[in-house]
């Protein structure tokens, strides 16, 4: 895993004692001299098989970073001692003499609820006229959210199997990575970065925004201005509890998800309170003006597979989840049902209120559902909801920290996005990176959009992800499977998968897919030089000694092995 462009940047900063001398001087205040190796991590030159470090006389030292010169203590960080990990799927990154990794602190409780918080975002309270809106009658509109999350359900159990026989985080990019090879990964990790976790978290930020603004603004639409500085405050809150600590984001995401729960609650409680009173004249005749089309019925499941994405986030963070051959698929079976159920209680609550005219028509479901039914407590849907849009937020970048991490820590973006906090053991400047892009789309981009371009890339990712477990199944048949998803699954979602890319495209081409499909195969132009022939820009060894100074982030013990 540690490839030679890794290998030529740390011999020659180890070479830059002066540099070398400048970073000691700086992390003298965090330095702890009675450290065990664990507290830091330690980064020379080039090792021999032995594990001793054959640097020239000058080491770097971050918290008990050891400064060694030749002859200095090896590093240990063996195959041999994963296998007294508390899991045999952990692997060497992630045991507990390792000098710094990302800590296994992602339980049941946690994995549940990062895939229920991310899923209930603003979806719900903002796609159900979109979706009503495509299918033309509330019958079909019902049938799409449930094949949404029965979808999302087989999607999620295939990621379970790829998750179980490689717990890198990283998700597709992994799978890609052990199925294809780099140049497929490199493609992912490329616009997933740049465009797909950015625009989500932006997405979902600018929906965050909408809703707090509305509070406050009842006789006229938000003002936009406001609306994105309130977005861009999100961002930058969510980046501080990511990059703080792992356990704070887990909490976070645990006590928002436990909130947004409540709110659908609410909601499901008024919608059958209506129902009782017998306010069901809305429910009568399902499927009058119903839309056949095949590229409305393709973009009506973009609209609810929105509502529904998320369910692939805990496969990023594999390398944080506590007994992943187990908690992995677990999270997902309690997750994504439970999810589906609410969905479909809250659809049925807001057609006891509204009829379906007034849903299409209505900007902000929600909030026109507590208006009507709450009364004076109408301020608990645009508040429900920002609280649900944070908790999601916080979820997605979350989990898009670690797909930076995942890809450069092989070579395939810049070597400082893979380094983590010496002393949180957090990936830092991953999250800053999309956290910076995120920022830069909520001030340029517009909510629609965001969701067209997301929606039409994405699928073409889990596709490709189906892809790759049914070749593994034929080139790695005996490679362990602690969770095995019956073979028909994974086909089932590619032909889906495929119908959600063609579709829209045959029945309305534009030219925003070939735009997105220009992006995604534009990346080899960076690939070719840059990763194949390991082309290095020659002063971006100081850029990254630099950045680790202001960010006080080392190397993983992984890149170093």
């Amino acid at each position: 895993m540690y490839n030679d462009e890794y290998s030529h940047s740390k011999q020659n900063i180890c070479d830059l004692c002066g540099i070398t001398g400048l970073i000691q001087s700086f992390t003298s205040p965090y330095r702890n001299n009675n450290a065990s190796p664990k507290d830091g991590v330690q980064w020379r030159g080039n090792r021999t098989s032995n594990g001793q470090c054959n640097g020239t006389g000058c080491g770097l030292r971050f918290s008990g970073l050891a400064a060694d010169g030749e002859g200095g203590g090896g590093f240990n960080g063996s195959e041999e001692s994963a296998a007294a990990g508390p899991d045999q799927l952990e692997g060497p990154g992630s045991i507990e003499n390792d000098t710094i990794h990302l800590k296994r602190r992602v339980g049941l409780v946690s994995g549940v609820a990062l895939i229920v918080g991310t899923m209930i975002g603003s979806g719900i309270f903002v796609s159900p006229s979109g979706l009503l809106e495509r299918t033309g009658s509330i019958g079909m509109s019902f049938i799409i959210w449930m094949s949404c999350g029965l979808l999302s359900l087989l999607g999620a159990l295939s990621y379970a199997e790829l998750g179980t026989m490689n717990t890198s985080s990283g998700a597709e990019y992994a799978y890609f990575m052990d199925a294809f090879g780099a140049p497929p990964a490199f493609l992912f990790s490329w616009a997933s970065t740049l465009v797909l976790k950015p625009s989500q978290m932006a997405i979902i930020c600018l929906s965050f925004g909408k809703y707090a603004v509305e509070a406050f603004v009842t006789e006229c639409e938000p003002p936009e201005i406001v609306v994105k500085m309130v977005a861009l405050l999100a961002v930058v809150v969510i980046l501080y509890v990511n990059c703080y600590s792992v356990n704070l984001a887990t909490s976070v995401q645990n006590v928002f998800t436990a909130a947004k729960l409540v709110a659908v609650l609410i909601v499901i409680a008024g919608g059958t309170y209506k129902m009782f009173e017998g306010n069901t004249q809305h429910l009568r005749e399902p499927f009058r003006g119903t839309q056949y089309s095949v590229g409305n019925i393709a973009t009506a499941f973009y609209t609810g597979l929105w509502a529904y994405d998320g369910w692939n986030n805990l496969n990023y963070v594999t390398e944080e989840i506590k007994n992943p051959s187990r908690n992995l698929p677990r999270s997902i079976i309690i997750g994504i049902p439970l999810v589906t159920i609410c969905y479909a209680l809250i659809n049925v609550s807001y057609l006891t209120v509204m009829s379906p005219m007034e849903m299409i028509t209505s900007e902000a479901v929600a909030v026109t559902f507590g208006n009507r039914l709450l009364g004076a407590m109408a301020w608990l849907m645009p508040l429900s909801v920002t609280i649900s849009t944070f908790g999601s937020a916080n979820g997605t970048l979350f989990a898009a920290g670690r797909l930076c991490f995942a890809a450069s820590r092989e070579g395939h973006l810049l070597d400082i996005l893979s380094y983590v906090h010496i002393r949180r053991y957090t990936p830092a400047p991953g999250l800053i990176f999309h956290s910076l892009i995120a920022a830069a789309m909520v001030l340029y981009g517009t909510i629609d959009s965001l969701i067209d371009f997301f929606s039409f890339t994405a699928w073409i990712f889990y596709g490709g992800a189906m892809v790759a477990l049914i070749v593994m199944r034929y080139t790695k048949p005996n490679y362990p499977r602690p969770y095995k998803v019956p073979i028909i699954i994974p086909y089932v979602v590619l032909v889906i998968s495929f119908y959600l890319i063609i579709g829209p495209i045959v029945d309305k081409p534009t030219i925003e897919y070939l735009y997105a499909a220009m992006f995604i195969l534009g990346g080899m132009i960076f690939y070719v030089p840059f990763v194949h022939y390991k082309l290095r820009i020659p002063f971006m060894d100081g850029v990254t000694v630099f950045l680790q100074m202001i960010f006080e982030v080392a190397p993983t013990s992984t890149m170093l092995e």
